[in-house]
């Protein structure tokens, strides 16, 4: 059940947001102050309708005002009840712990209706989900944003300056931190003329696009209808505003890479250690950008960034030389699960399948139903945004995991006469200074925020590449472009997609880069996309480019070279950011394309049945939701390691034993007695035991430099209360080499032994000396009895974050926003 316990900060996967402070609190409270489970068979929902099965969940609740009420933690409750069912699942427990979502369905008696102007009708279901039905688009369109206004005003309003820092991608400002700081942005005119842009190119593309526009049009009038009928006072939300909320998604959710210069300082390091070639190749075996045993969702070939052989045109920057704003990469959870038609018992599809954006309260996803005037959908809609992002259609279902995909480059600046000049196709060219607005806290002087950019985008810092000093600007292959996506979300909303085949060439309109699943009646799909640049030749994509001319982005890829499939062999698509498909290469932000991925534990629970049923596939999804894939993975290379030779202690011994025991029991960290306590001692053993395990593998090569490696990705990101797990590289490594040094069938080996540097007996006694010194800790913390060692299972509870909302879940590995779906029929094709 859901318990209450005081908040505790940040604890999402953007773990740099702090809490809200009590002027925030005050802030938000003043927006606020202006501002029976009916379970009919699905078989009754109206001919429109095609599916046989329809149930979703979004915690906490679709209530996002700080007025709580039954709708405030109600799906909450349900999130959490399903976790100790582990695999468990049955066609019962869909029916308890997720919410129906049919589309169409008459409204109840007694339910809450509004029409806020004629032509709109909003219902209200019990879960508070409103459904919204317009004669004509623009009512539509109108009542989504009504719906947003009062379901996620409060986020509407704090992150619409922030929104705008994330649209211009301002270097050393996080847009969520500052959304919840309690200071407010006031835009500048430049800035406004930037997002303005966007709206001109939407109009652009012709009669689609002023739909489109005119769509976003009547959305910002919903919003500011909404306010005027509760008599708050706000700037009118405008067609900018719909601009930021878009970019907020592509620079957080849609964009990966960055990390760059920091591979770079890592580089000249290990140059230092190991002389200039051994460390390229060190380098490339920890990137694993390219591992052949790496698991793939759909089969085929795509390849698409690439390391170089030579990379004259990139950077080895001075190790320790960057100052300026980092650039981190979001954690990544969502996965989705669609087993074909073949392998379900029913003939039909299923899909259970969801994006993870982390835990807030008000969460940032909302849930509503629009139709009318061709709009037949129902999913989640993001703050600003007027359409339906991850949801269903009549006859269709899909979703979105992050794909890993490059969008982001850093780009090093050969500087020229001073700090505010660089070297461009031989002209000594001058930096753009760009004013965006000023911040405005009460009590405390206005801070103006501007930044200089050159031709590729803001410079975030300065370097030096060998004693020179150097400027490093970032290009995002979606900045001032974000809208143009909008009219895939369209043609989702509307149901122009008809079709698997269909669904892949709409999705490629989408610049963001996002994995997107399908389903219908017969098929199930996948298509990565992503406005994703075609780098010159003699660049690597793991270090940053020479911004001379000489190596800017080439082109972008096309249709054809994008990861994507239909119905595959093995009559399943499984991912939880795993690479897409194979020689699809990983951003220089992602090292864990390797030999274990989280994506096992999904792929082993679907392959261990010939046919499923959607609750085995939910069952599937919920076990691996609450595994260590540390023990399950990783484990049993470790203890064949271990074999080779005696424990040097009857408590290391012990402690193995009890890693044995807890993946013969599932490898669980559930606390299913609510005692505070992950039930199984094994995984106290193996918390302490991880890092001195992953150290001792790689400390023979690597040195001192193994800290720099956990800086650039950390030794485990084992279970936390921000509820995003397991997707570290180093699992793959640990496997990996132990697997090479045992003997065993390895494809693409790494250049050099890493363990006791080939010796087995060092790299065993190593590995014992790590299980024994994490049993002793254990020891000394908590007795003598191993069997009595347990791990916190309280810390690891998920909170939600910005702290006003006391309630917590069990940790859950698992989307936030979740579909569970099976079409039974289809409109005519």
């Amino acid at each position: 059940m859901v318990t209450s316990s005081p908040p505790s900060g940040c604890q999402t996967p953007w773990c740099t947001l702090p809490r809200v402070h009590r002027a925030a609190a005050a802030l938000v409270a003043t927006l606020v102050a202006a501002l029976a489970l009916v379970l009919a068979p699905l078989e009754a929902a109206p001919k429109r309708d095609y599916a046989a099965a329809a149930w979703t969940i979004l915690p906490p609740g679709e209530n996002g005002s700080l007025t709580f009420d039954r709708n405030t933690t109600d799906q909450a409750k349900l999130y959490d009840a399903l976790t100790p069912l582990s695999g468990n699942v049955a066609v019962r427990d869909i029916r308890r712990f997720f919410k129906p979502a049919s589309l169409g369905r008459a409204p109840a008696e007694g339910q809450k209706r509004e029409r806020p102007r004629p032509g709109l009708t909003i219902v209200r279901d019990r879960f508070g989900v409103a459904h919204v039905t317009g004669k004509t688009e623009a009512d539509v369109a109108f009542g989504s944003g009504w719906v947003t206004a009062a379901d996620r005003g409060l986020l509407l309003q704090l992150i619409r300056g922030p929104a705008r820092v994330s649209a211009l991608d301002v270097p050393g400002l996080d847009p969520l931190a500052l959304a919840l700081s309690g200071k407010s942005f006031v835009p500048s005119a430049e800035a406004e003329a930037f997002l303005a842009n966007q709206l001109d190119a939407v109009r652009a593309q012709g009669v689609l696009g002023r739909k489109v526009l005119a769509l976003i049009n009547a959305y910002a009038a919903g919003i500011n209808g909404y306010y005027r009928s509760k008599g708050i006072p706000i700037t009118p939300f405008t067609a900018n505003d719909v601009a930021a909320s878009a970019a907020l998604i592509a620079a957080r959710f849609g964009t990966n890479g960055g990390q760059e210069v920091h591979n770079a300082m890592f580089l000249d390091a290990l140059e230092d250690r190991l002389g200039s070639a051994d460390a390229r190749l060190v380098l490339a075996d920890l990137r694993e950008a390219n591992d052949p045993e790496a698991p793939v969702s759909v089969p085929g070939r795509f390849p698409q960034e690439l390391p170089s052989v030579a990379s004259p045109g990139s950077a080895v920057i001075d190790d320790g030389s960057f100052t300026g704003a980092p650039l981190d990469a979001p954690a990544a959870a969502s996965n989705a699960l669609l087993v074909g038609a073949k392998r379900s018992e029913t003939g039909h599809p299923l899909f259970v399948a969801g994006p993870q954006v982390g835990y807030f309260f008000p969460e940032f996803f909302a849930e509503m139903e629009l139709s009318g005037a061709g709009f037949a959908v129902r999913g989640a809609v993001f703050p600003g945004v007027p359409l339906v992002l991850v949801g269903r259609g009549q006859d269709f279902a899909w979703s979105a995991t992050s794909s890993e995909a490059d969008n982001l480059d850093l780009f090093v600046e050969t500087l020229c006469e001073d700090d505010r000049h660089y070297l461009y196709r031989g002209q000594c060219e001058p930096m753009r200074r760009f004013f965006v607005g000023t911040l405005k806290t009460q009590g405390q002087p206005d801070q103006p925020v501007a930044y200089y950019e050159t031709t590729h985008g803001p410079v975030v810092g300065f370097a030096t590449v060998r004693g020179k000093r150097v400027a490093i600007s970032a290009q995002r292959s979606t900045r001032g472009r974000e809208l143009l996506s909008t009219r895939a979300f369209y043609e989702l909303n509307t149901g122009r997609v008809t079709s698997a085949q269909g669904f892949l060439r709409t999705m490629n309109a989408v610049e963001f880069s996002f994995n997107w699943f399908y389903a219908d009646d017969r098929d199930i799909a996948l298509f990565s996309s992503g406005r994703l640049p075609v780098r010159a030749a003699g660049t690597d994509p793991a270090l940053p480019t020479l911004g001379t001319g000489d190596y800017d982005w080439r082109d972008f890829l096309p249709f054809e070279a994008h990861a994507r499939g239909i119905n595959p062999p093995t009559g399943a698509i499984v991912n939880w950011n795993n690479k897409p498909a194979a020689d699809v290469g990983s951003a220089d932000s992602n090292f864990s394309y390797g030999s274990v991925q989280r994506v096992d534990l999904l792929r082993a629970a679907v392959a261990a049945r010939k046919k499923h049923t959607l609750a085995t596939v939910t069952g599937a999804m919920n076990r691996a939701a609450t595994q260590d894939l540390r023990v399950a993975r990783v484990w049993p290379v470790i203890k064949a390691v271990l074999q080779t030779g005696p424990a040097p202690s009857a408590r290391a011994e012990a402690a193995a034993s009890l890693l044995d025991d807890w993946r013969s029991a599932g490898s669980s960290r559930l606390d299913r007695e609510l005692d505070g306590k992950v039930d199984d001692p094994g995984a106290a053993v193996m918390d302490a035991a991880w890092s001195r395990i992953a150290d001792a593998v790689m400390t023979p090569v690597l040195g001192p430099l193994v800290d720099d490696l956990a800086r650039l990705h950390g030794r485990s990101d084992d279970a936390g209360p921000g509820g995003s797990a397991y997707i570290s590289g180093w699992y793959g490594y640990v496997d990996k080499d132990l697997r090479t040094l045992l003997g065993q069938e390895v494809r693409g080996p790494y250049s050099r032994h890493y363990c006791g540097a080939g010796v087995l007996a060092t790299c065993r006694a190593a590995l014992w000396a790590g299980l024994d010194d994490a049993a002793a800790e254990l020891q000394a913390e908590q007795g003598p009895a191993p069997s009595s060692w347990r791990a916190d299972a309280t810390a690891e509870r998920i909170r939600f974050a910005s702290g006003v909302l006391p309630d917590t879940m069990r940790w859950s590995n698992r989307p936030t926003f979740q579909q569970l779906m099976s079409f039974s029929g289809h409109r005519p094709r």
